[in-house]
């Protein structure tokens, strides 16, 4: 492990900077400037667009399959088209709403943390039928692709993953965040989002990847520097977040050069306001060379407990929703209202199960613990819960009714209370430090965003609603007493039935 990286008090110090509390909250005194807004859209005007067929057949696969619950036949090519329909159900623009005033939202497929999406897609494309070697941008606003670079550049990409079955995949999806684009309204505790919030889309990536028979693999260790060389970006604004090579295994990606790049882009603003925090917690967790990475994969995650006796296991999980992964994401909200109509056992077991399936990663899962505010859950007593995985069993904290808490917890908002089941993601911070270093709170903020992504997706498969929410770090812990002690509070997901139906 890098010595940067292996310090792991900057992680720990930078998390105790960002907390919410009431007082933060009420006293920070930071307002948006809507003159100063980001471009929703990073645009490189001197490059050709290579549109992306806009017609593609349906991913005819279960949401709840997509996300676990089956395995899928490998595909044999990876084609223009199926690349086409992984970035549309991963970051593509699914519906655009007008709001009085003029102002229009274009919503994508994956949720982000105030409609703000900062997360950037870019392929790495070796193998693609019908498409040319070489590293591209994707646009959702236009649906097309922008090559930054000719030529196969799989094998330094390879070389920065410390992982050669990069240079034989036939394309890696690579996820950048630009820091603005979230800080505009979060400022520094934005870093936290940029993690949630690539986890996310990740959900949504990892399963439409498995649904195309494409085995998609999640890599959170690369070399830092190298990969954002490769894309040309600059580190003290964009960065590289997680690596996702796809498709068929190929021949072995030749060498090839990498010359720097600078290709201009559009101002996101007239403005920016630099947080100097946020770009030193993203240094602090990089990995310095391959040795480094394959150091750090090496690691072992902390020991996990085990349920109480008291322990109640769950119904089984559905295995299938009667609604195809596309449909699914294509129908995906984030909810503003929820009823108090209760979900059934069977709904929030499925959502708890889709949501902490492994994926396939170059690090161990399972490094996130859900507790659970349930309000109004057929067949469960409301209460605080703990949520086993291993187990599929809820253990219960304490009884009582909870709306009121749960809403003050997530920042005093009224989804948190209206909700049926309100999910606490909660890690063991200091214990994913010690084995990770740094890197380590880039592992448990990404993996509280998979898994929240997941129930997203569970929800909506199963036609109630979910919206991700913020909330009181320590004032989470303290809810939930001694069995969250030594845990920190990283990432909250609401489930309900909504106002108005999402279909």
């Amino acid at each position: 492990m890098s010595a940067g990286n292996a310090d792991a008090r900057t992680a720990r110090a930078f998390h105790d900077r960002t907390t919410h509390t009431p007082q933060s909250v009420r006293t920070s005194g930071h307002t948006l400037e809507w003159d100063i807004k980001p471009l929703p859209f990073k645009i490189y005007p001197a490059l050709p667009a290579r549109p992306l067929p806009r017609e593609f057949g349906p991913v005819d696969a279960d949401t709840l399959a997509a996300l676990g619950a089956s395995e899928f036949p490998r595909a044999g090519r990876l084609t223009l088209e199926a690349l086409a329909a992984l970035l549309y159900l991963t970051a593509g623009v699914t519906k655009r709403k007008t709001y009085p005033g003029g102002a229009e939202v274009l919503f994508r497929a994956a949720a982000s943390t105030g409609a703000l999406y900062q997360t950037e897609v870019y392929v790495a494309a070796g193998a693609v039928d019908g498409l040319e070697p070489g590293l591209h941008h994707f646009n959702p606003g236009d649906f097309a692709l922008r090559r930054l670079r000719a030529g196969d550049v799989r094998a330094p990409l390879a070389a920065a993953a410390a992982e050669p079955a990069v240079g034989r995949r036939a394309a890696t999806v690579i996820l950048t965040a630009i820091y603005w684009r979230n800080t505009w309204k979060y400022q520094a505790r934005g870093w936290r989002h940029l993690y949630w919030d690539s986890g996310t889309m990740l959900a949504n990536l990892m399963a439409a990847g498995r649904a195309l028979g494409l085995a998609p693999r999640l890599l959170a260790g690369f070399v830092d520097a190298q990969v954002n060389a490769l894309l040309g970006v600059d580190e003290t604004r964009e960065a590289a977040l997680a690596l996702v090579p796809l498709g068929p295994d190929t021949a072995p990606a030749p060498a090839a050069e990498t010359p720097p790049i600078a290709h201009e882009t559009v101002p996101l603003s007239t403005e920016e306001v630099d947080y100097p925090d946020l770009v030193a917690m993203q240094r602090a967790s990089m990995l310095p060379d391959a040795d480094a990475v394959r150091a750090w994969r090496a690691a072992r995650p902390p020991a996990g407990g085990r349920p109480g006796a008291a322990a109640t296991p769950l119904p089984a999980g559905r295995r299938s929703a009667g609604r195809r992964l596309d449909d699914t994401i294509q129908h995906r909200g984030s909810s503003r209202r929820f009823s108090h109509a209760p979900l059934t056992a069977e709904e929030l077991a499925t959502a708890l199960w889709c949501a902490t399936r492994p994926v396939d990663a170059d690090v161990p899962g399972g490094l996130v613990d859900p507790f659970l505010v349930v309000n109004a859950v057929e067949g469960v007593r409301p209460g605080a819960h703990r949520y086993w995985p291993a187990a599929h069993a809820l253990e219960l904290i304490a009884p009582g009714e909870f709306r009121r808490q749960a809403a003050y917890l997530t920042l005093e908002q009224a989804l948190g209370g209206d909700a049926a089941a309100t999910i606490f993601f909660l890690a063991p911070l200091d214990a994913l430090l010690a084995a990770w270093g740094n890197r380590g709170y880039r592992l448990a903020n990404l993996e509280a965003g998979l898994a929240g992504g997941r129930a997203y997706l569970a929800a909506y498969a199963q036609r109630f609603g979910a919206s991700g929410l913020t909330f009181y770090d320590r004032e989470v812990v303290r809810f939930f007493g001694a069995p969250a002690e030594g845990l920190d509070a990283v990432f909250v997901t609401a489930l309900g039935r909504g106002l108005r139906s999402p279909w």
